[in-house]
């Protein structure tokens, strides 16, 4: 079955009470991951992109770039809290890592997965680490990669025997991105490529709407992430390209019923079909 990631990111806004309302709604909506973001903007940044003012300075939440990241960020204990609220109430916690020590200390943490963003994916010492102290799933978008970059992760990953714990994602890196630039049948390429050799492919889409998911799923994805928040009016440069709650609900419920529906017919007529045989068939004369 698909499985529905509610990418809620860092659309908390820096508040632990907005994280709880997000792992709430993502369970109303029957999504079946929410995740979340760390990162440690010192290490992450250069000094003069953590000095920088924001580029969109509305979207900022501190006076320089670097200050608005850390408004953003939320502990390794309040990680650790929102991890245990989700296994309470049975939904799956997840987070995106941004740097090694991210990485360490959502690993101490133990989550059954652990997401690396487009802009890490070739950040080898960090999956070196990860593939050595962590042992759950590690799903990888492929955004913003070359050919040449997505063949030297996948020989990454069979070089340290956790190709098949890997899932990775077609995606285009833009927010919003426009129809034009989702490239669906990407998805057909990594299944083609890399179907037998990772665990899975999913699709982590930036759209708008939720039509082009349940073409994915066609397509062969089998996780499907969009982006999660409360208000698409929100303060922030993720949420005009996530969708809320009404949409994340219409997004599992039609994920779930198309991925019903996408199968054979187990026998030539079924049991529904008979009835209607009986009443309808032509009878000949």
């Amino acid at each position: 079955m698909v499985k529905v990631i509610a990418e809620a990111g860092c659309n908390h806004m820096g508040r632990m009470d907005i994280a709880y309302q997000l792992i709430d709604a993502a369970i109303l909506c029957k999504a079946d991951i929410i995740k979340f973001q760390k990162r440690n903007p010192k290490e992450l940044l250069t000094k003069e992109e953590y000095n920088a003012p924001h580029p969109v300075p509305a979207n900022s939440y501190g006076k320089t770039y670097g200050e608005h990241r850390e408004f953003l960020e939320l502990t390794k204990e309040q990680h650790a809290e929102l991890k245990k609220y989700c296994e309470e109430h049975g939904i799956i916690y997840s987070t995106s890592v941004w740097d090694m020590t991210s990485a360490k200390e959502i690993t101490e943490l133990n989550p059954s997965l652990i997401k690396i963003p487009s802009a890490e994916n070739t950040n080898f010492k960090m999956l070196k680490w990860l593939c050595k102290n962590y042992k759950g799933e590690i799903h990888l978008s492929f955004g913003m990669t070359t050919h040449d970059e997505e063949k030297a992760i996948i020989e990454f990953f069979k070089t340290e025997g956790r190709n098949k714990d890997l899932v990775i994602y077609s995606c285009t890196s833009g927010y919003p991105v426009s129809f034009d630039d989702i490239c669906l049948l990407e998805i057909t390429r990594l299944k083609k490529e890399y179907g037998n050799i990772v665990k899975d492919i999913g699709f982590s889409g930036h759209h708008l709407g939720i039509a082009v998911d349940i073409a994915a799923i066609t397509l062969g994805a089998n996780y499907i992430e969009r982006h999660f928040t409360l208000d698409r009016t929100f303060k922030g440069t993720d949420h005009a390209a996530s969708l809320e709650p009404a949409g994340m609900f219409k997004l599992c419920r039609d994920i779930r019923n198309v991925s019903k529906a996408l199968k054979y017919k187990k026998t030539e007529l079924l049991a529904v079909e008979e009835v209607q045989r009986k009443k309808l068939k032509y009878k000949g004369n």
